[in-house]
């Protein structure tokens, strides 16, 4: 039996199919409602198995985690595909639908189909099969169309990976694999901090990372001077009104020189956003000036030695005595804690109370600490955690005894409303994480593929071998899936829309990627990855963190889970 495709010509023969397959775009076009055909299917099937009553119950969702993790999977798969298909759309209206970008959406559709018929990864000893989600063998035919068979059987070949790493490597000096799909003024955006890092951060970076330091105040000082800190706080208060996708490619860059510096950013997003959404207009007019000027460098404080991911049940409390507040507790994993000017600390304020009804935002002052004394402000102590990456910036643990807050920097000057206030951050922040690990990938697959061209095994170059050859493509390929997801995400942020969902996505899926991009560049650089000196042993660290930090890889698919079914 010859497989048809979508427009009811049948396939050439074997050994004579081209690399890439005929009217692709009305191919990919039409293998996307079989998918969300079957994630409607699986959503059905998920919500009866989570339902008690009539009514979805989040006993049974963490009863049945596999099953509703793997819901969160299979729509951020369909989501991907509707954005890379959207995202190839665009560029075939502009005309820049080249080979190189027809093969990146043949081979992730080719992939991402394959595995929505057969099992997604979750992580790599957690494939959530069809079955998991109540899935038939009657829903997975019911899958099969035409188009979607075609490019499950000849869209993901060898043939068309290997073509794909020649073009890579004729057009080595473009920034990107493939036109991105933004306009023009992000892309100018993109090769400014590209150049930056490239001349200050690179070369500079695996030291940093070896000897365990902080990144210097003089690159801090340069990225104040490019607008970072301010990129999109309002004009109105000092900062450059941009948009979230601009904060997106600016991350993404950054991180691709060194996730550290990539990160630095994020600190005065996250605080800023608090500001903007819950401050009042004396906190806003005194405090975002300053964060968009890097006069202040913040830091968040919010996550506890036995809490965890579980902010609603943190016990750090917060007492007014007169015209202040007293906080009393120990906070952990804290970034940058030592040489930053202020923190947003979460504290409970409602003693009475044990869940998020009772916290409560404050803008805490602090003096920035030096080597000898990092934490000199009274009523505050700290000390450094050693961790296998992302050390840049440093992580602390915090202890607080009778810390003083004024009065006034009660975040809106109301008790009660730090959880909702964080809340309101979170679309952004996992926007952010996911733009910072597209960068970690793209760092990953610079040096893999460096490697790949000048390391010589057998009498040729190790990017002459297939399975060599294939991993760099599948970079390439995921880390535009990745990268369209954000984009996406960062649209709709820019837009008003509520992205809660779609950002989460980007965030579960760009960290696998990362992780998956920096293994495989090691694994290409063989035992000399597994080598300090090398950076690819770096990058291997720094990508690690990715699917911890902003919510764990299973708190995120949880919320997710807890969108779709609700």
């Amino acid at each position: 039996m010859r497989l048809m495709p979508h427009d009811g010509q049948p396939l050439p023969a074997a050994g004579a199919q081209p690399v890439i397959l005929p009217d692709l775009l009305a191919l990919t076009g039409a293998a996307v409602p079989p998918a969300e055909a079957l994630l409607a299917t699986a959503t059905d099937r998920v919500r009866a198995l989570c339902s008690a009553d009539g009514k979805v119950s989040a006993g049974l969702i963490e009863a049945n985690q596999t099953a509703a993790h793997g819901l969160s999977w299979l729509a951020t798969y369909v989501e991907a595909l509707r954005q890379m298909r959207a995202w190839a759309g665009r560029l075939d209206d502009m005309g820049k639908f080249g080979e190189t970008e027809q093969l990146i959406l043949q081979i992730a559709f080719g992939e991402y189909l394959s595995q929505i018929h057969g099992g997604i990864p979750m992580n790599q000893g957690e494939i959530v099969r069809p079955a998991d989600l109540g899935l038939t063998h009657d829903d997975r035919r019911a899958m099969l169309t035409d188009a979607v068979e075609t490019l499950m059987a000849g869209a993901n070949t060898q043939a068309a990976r290997t073509r794909l790493v020649a073009l890579m490597q004729e057009h080595a000096a473009n920034v990107t694999v493939g036109h991105s799909g933004l306009d023009d003024e992000l892309e100018m955006i993109r090769d400014q901090f590209r150049r930056f890092a490239v001349e200050k951060v690179i070369p500079f970076a695996h030291d940093w990372h070896l000897k365990d330091e902080l990144i210097p105040m003089s690159i801090i000082g340069e990225l104040a001077e490019m607008g970072v800190f301010g990129l999109t706080i309002p004009e109105e208060f000092g900062g450059f009104g941009l948009s979230k996708a601009s904060m997106v490619v600016v991350s993404e860059e950054l991180s691709r020189g060194y996730i550290g510096v990539g990160s630095l950013g994020t600190r005065s997003e996250i605080a800023a956003e608090l500001i903007l959404c819950g401050g009042t207009d004396d906190q806003k007019a005194q405090w975002l000036p300053r964060i968009a000027s890097a006069e202040i460098l913040p830091t968040a404080v919010f996550t506890e030695p036995n809490t965890g991911s579980d902010l609603g049940s943190l016990r750090t409390r917060a007492v007014k005595d007169g015209d202040t507040w007293k906080v009393t507790g120990n906070k952990t994993w804290i970034t940058h804690a030592a040489r930053t000017h202020v923190m947003t600390l979460l504290a409970r304020t409602e003693p009475d109370t044990t869940d998020w009804r009772g916290l409560s935002m404050f803008l805490a002052e602090k003096t920035p600490g030096t080597d000898d004394a990092p934490f000199p402000t009274p009523g505050m102590t700290g000390g450094e955690i050693e961790v296998l990456g992302y050390r840049g910036m440093k992580e602390y643990e915090l202890g607080f005894d009778g810390f003083e807050v004024k009065g006034e920097n009660l975040l809106g000057g109301v008790t009660g409303q730090g959880f909702k206030q964080l809340m309101e951050t979170f679309e952004s922040a996992r926007i952010q994480t996911a733009a910072r690990a597209i960068g970690v990938a793209c760092s990953a697959l610079d040096v893999g593929m460096q490697y790949a061209l000048d390391r010589k095994q057998f009498g040729k170059a190790l990017i002459e071998f297939p399975r060599v050859s294939s991993k760099l493509a599948m970079m390439a390929v995921e880390i535009m899936v990745a990268r369209q997801l954000t984009y996406f995400s960062a649209w709709e942020k820019d837009h008003g829309q509520r992205c809660d969902l779609e950002a989460g996505m980007a965030k579960l899926l760009g960290a696998r990627v990362a992780w998956a991009a920096a293994d495989n560049a090691l694994q290409i650089h063989g035992g000399n990855g597994f080598a300090l000196e090398y950076t690819i042993s770096r990058i291997l660290c720094d990508s690690r963190i990715l699917n911890i930090f902003e919510g764990a890889a299973e708190i995120q698919a949880q919320v997710i889970a807890r969108r779709l079914l609700g």
